[in-house]
């Protein structure tokens, strides 16, 4: 059981770092699947079903495809490599210090949170009670939450699309 929160701990980390570190774009997004991915199973493994379906279906699933598309739709040249800049090491540099950081504070609030004895004491729920809980009583609400990143996807698509006015001393 240990092994296998080890082997997603290292997919999860390894795919962010890589992400991270990556020049390309287009590799960095479908890294950062990877990752999402790698946080399902994580949900999977701690036996909360249901987060990991919403984890696929909103990350690896919408999210990565927005990322994808205003990636490719904002690129102005897809062959033309960027330079490095002199301050990445300074970023990079703070980049590890504010997750080191991330990492204390987070470690010190599960270190000294209280955790149920057994799992008889936390509440449990299935996968289609909180299905029904969503569409029942909150399905305006994920209607609406729909609607708008529809609307915001489209808008992006439209900005990015949108041709640059030429200037009529550069027509041939």
């Amino acid at each position: 059981m240990i092994v296998a929160l080890i082997i997603i701990g290292v997919l999860i980390l390894g795919s962010a770092a890589a992400a991270m570190l990556r020049r390309n774009l287009i590799h960095s997004a479908l890294l950062l699947v990877a990752s999402w991915t790698g946080v399902a199973a994580f949900y999977l493994w701690a036996g909360a079903e249901f987060l990991a379906f919403a984890q696929i279906l909103v990350y690896a699933g919408a999210i990565s495809m927005v990322v994808l598309f205003a990636v490719l739709l904002t690129r102005q040249s897809r062959d033309a490599e960027l330079p490095v800049e002199p301050a990445t090491v300074t970023r990079t540099a703070s980049a590890f210090a504010v997750t080191a950081s991330l990492a204390a504070v987070i470690g010190a609030a599960v270190s000294t949170a209280r955790f149920p004895a057994s799992a008889a004491e936390a509440p449990s729920a299935t996968v289609k009670e909180i299905g029904l809980d969503l569409m029942q009583e909150h399905g305006a609400a994920l209607l609406i939450v729909g609607i708008i990143l529809t609307v915001a996807l489209i808008g992006a698509t439209v900005i990015a699309s949108t041709d640059k006015k030429r200037d009529p001393e550069d027509a041939p």
